[in-house]
């Protein structure tokens, strides 16, 4: 199954648009920083992949009323499927039965965490009490787009954007649509911060995956969505493709809640079905965008995954969280959007911050930007509780 790729949209800690990310992606610029728009204990201590953009900011660009009840991850996640569809040269969202399936893990959390001890007594902001959940984002993306068929919600931690494009692909091949807008959004809070910093997993410094002295990561915050469609709509809508969503695969080891199993059998067992499906070898894969959260546990799990897949073969692989941490829900779709520009560019980009291998394996990410020919790619997202998730892209 080739599901085409039609229209990308992208807001991130290193840029607004497809373009300025893939500029910050080929040099080397991150965008981890300290926090400006969230007063918490941890301001100036850790650090984020922030957008410097205000809720307020945001808002405009969207041209939405003042008394408006968007929460953050709302916002951003309007902000890239608009752009997702204007990519597509999309005119009518409804010209062919099209649906949504968004994905978030935070929701309306900034907004609750807010309001919460005054929505007994403030009116007036009780209208972001039903911005909470991570079903009234999706619905409200849909009305931004005016999109009428299915819409549906993922929250599967980690990986859900890679789910949310694998249940869009389904939906098309099954024929009950024509056109998904997939994708996912996520934004920072005082309670995903407190959270991983909790399980203590969050780095005071610059994120250094597959490094052996990595320490954890950081938090980050990011909207992104694609635009699949269906071979009837290529065909007569002239489309131009970005490239095919052509395998997939999701396995769940059931290691622990919030850890992967050390031999990493979800990983393993996700990219083996995602080759299966796209009726490739391993050796078909040119670069891999890995999951690479730089935690212990995560690095490792995913390091023993790849061996056992590709043996000593392991083609070009980086992780980009360190250009714009770990965006939790939406880390799949950003990272398909980068997934799929280096497929168009024929570029591996540069892994940052490592210095040393790890001791438990001979594996060496690529850290410097290398042009090479690129037909497919392999993106790997992994979630809390053995939600693992593959997707490979290709030109054809």
């Amino acid at each position: 199954m080739k599901i085409a790729v039609t229209g990308m949209g992208i807001i991130s800690a290193i840029g607004t648009t497809v373009e300025e990310n893939f500029n910050a992606l080929k040099n080397r610029d991150s965008g981890i920083s300290d926090l400006e728009n969230i007063d918490t204990v941890h301001k100036g201590v850790l650090k984020f992949g922030e957008i410097k953009l205000t809720n307020s900011e945001l808002a405009d660009i969207l041209h939405l009323p003042e008394n408006h009840n968007f929460s953050r991850t709302t916002l951003l996640g309007a902000y890239a499927a608009q752009k997702a569809v204007e990519n597509a040269g999309i005119k009518n969202i409804n010209d062919y039965p099209t649906g949504l399936v968004s994905s978030t893990s935070v929701g309306g959390m900034d907004k609750t965490e807010q309001y919460f001890y005054e929505y007994f007594d403030n009116p007036e902001i009780r209208r972001f009490i039903t911005s909470h959940d991570a079903g009234d984002v999706s619905h409200k993306i849909a009305d931004i787009l005016g999109i009428e068929g299915i819409v549906t919600t993922i929250s599967t931690a980690c990986s859900s954007a890679a789910n949310a494009v694998m249940f869009g692909a389904r939906l098309i091949a099954s024929g009950q649509l024509e056109r998904v807008i997939v994708g996912g959004s996520d934004a920072l809070s005082k309670f995903t911060i407190n959270g991983f910093n909790t399980l203590m997993i969050l780095t005071d410094t610059y994120n250094t995956p597959f490094d052996n002295n990595r320490k954890g990561l950081n938090l980050g915050e990011a909207a992104a969505y694609l635009v699949l469609e269906s071979d009837k709509i290529v065909k007569e809508q002239n489309r131009e493709i970005l490239a095919y969503l052509s395998g997939f695969g999701n396995a769940n080891d059931a290691y622990h809640q919030t850890a992967s199993s050390e031999d990493g059998e979800g990983a393993f067992l996700a990219m083996e079905k995602a080759l299966k499906m796209a009726d490739i070898s391993p050796e078909n894969i040119d670069y891999i965008n890995v999951h690479g959260t730089a935690t212990p546990n995560n690095d490792l799990s995913e390091g023993r995954a790849l061996l056992q897949i590709f043996g000593k073969n392991v083609p070009h692989f980086s992780s980009t969280k360190p250009y714009t941490g770990h965006t939790l829900a939406a880390a799949a779709a950003i990272e398909a959007v980068y997934s799929i520009l280096a497929l168009r560019h024929n570029v591996v980009y540069p892994n940052l911050n490592f210095k040393d291998k790890m001791e438990e394996f001979d594996l060496i990410p690529t850290t410097e930007l290398t042009e090479k020919e690129i037909h497919t790619v392999l993106s790997n997202s992994f979630g809390f509780g053995g939600n693992c998730s593959s997707l490979i892209f290709s030109k054809f």
